[in-house]
């Protein structure tokens, strides 16, 4: 094998082979699902609660996938041992899920055949690009509130993990006529904040850590682990309303996602937070974060950064 498997719809193929007709439903009407983890030291992190999460989303967007979470655990531990033999052994791996409403009927009638009933279902990895973010993880991120505001609860509930992402993909459009490395900040109808694209937003006023409340965001796995070490550090952790002039005003900001566990952020709207550095309230929740997976995060992405980027 020269290149990375895929599981696509009941098969393993490699990945240049894996491929989705132009009328499945995640394309024609971006009906999909997905979740997503990666590896530390080839071992994927917490997939237990992201298969959780998954099965979550599927019964809320009536979506059967006819596997368990026992077989789709076993499928995705195959990919990352198969997947993370053929790259630098000094790679992490994402590992995506995603899972389409199928065949849209409609159109499946260009293929001369009846639409396939039931779902696309998808697994793959790819190595983390730490080039993206080893930056932003010594200087911070500077994030941007646009007039694109997220789309409310009461259209579908933001603990469904999608890809219904228009209003992220121009939010973050907007964001970079600001600052093109900038990312979206978006706020809700009333004007609290809520979420990036990618990424949940919290911060830190008096030494807790606040972030919005769970109902309105998508609550990360990444955004559970900052919870969960925050109370084994002793730091307060809240959940409330804030709005921009309460997070421009804050000792410190950051942002979690599956990638890159913590990042900071140093600048909303070109204000800097706090000093405009990473603060300690950071460096003290992302080293504890790396003590459990034994590894430096904020040091394997820089090295892993310098790596990828070398010629």
């Amino acid at each position: 094998m020269t290149e990375p498997l895929v599981y696509l719809n009941g098969r393993m193929v490699a990945a240049s082979e894996a491929h989705l007709p132009i009328f499945d439903s995640g394309i024609v009407m971006g009906a999909t699902v997905t979740e997503m983890t990666r590896t530390f030291r080839k071992k994927l992190f917490r997939l237990d609660e992201h298969l959780d999460r998954l099965f979550r989303s599927l019964h809320y967007a009536r979506l059967d996938v006819g596997l368990s979470k026992a077989e789709l655990t076993g499928l995705c531990a195959e990919l990352v041992a198969r997947n993370s033999a053929l790259g630098n052994g000094a790679d992490e791996l994402g590992l995506v899920i995603f899972v389409t409403a199928g065949e849209y009927p409609t159109y499946a009638v260009i293929a001369g055949r009846p639409a396939r009933i039931g779902p696309t279902v998808c697994v793959h990895t790819f190595p983390l690009p730490f080039e993206l973010w080893a930056k932003k993880m010594q200087m911070g991120a500077h994030l941007v509130t646009p007039s694109i505001r997220q789309v409310p609860a009461q259209c579908y509930d933001p603990q469904m993990k999608c890809r219904s992402r228009m209003h992220y993909y121009l939010a973050d459009k907007e964001a970079q006529l600001v600052d093109p490395e900038g990312s979206a900040l978006l706020l809700d109808l009333a004007g609290n904040v809520t979420e990036t694209a990618t990424a949940n937003f919290l911060i830190v006023e008096g030494g807790g850590i606040v972030t919005p409340p769970s109902a309105s965001i998508l609550p990360g796995i990444s955004w559970a682990v900052v919870r969960e070490l925050a109370g084994e550090l002793g730091i307060p952790f809240a959940e409330r309303d804030f709005q921009v002039f309460n997070a421009v005003n804050a000792e410190e900001a950051f942002v979690t996602s599956t990638p890159y566990c913590i990042m900071p952020v140093t600048k909303i709207n070109g204000i800097a937070i706090g000093d405009g550095k990473p603060g300690p309230m950071f460096h003290r929740v992302i080293a504890a974060w790396g003590q459990k997976v034994e590894i430096d995060i904020v040091r394997q992405i820089l090295d892993g950064g310098r790596r990828r980027q070398a010629p």
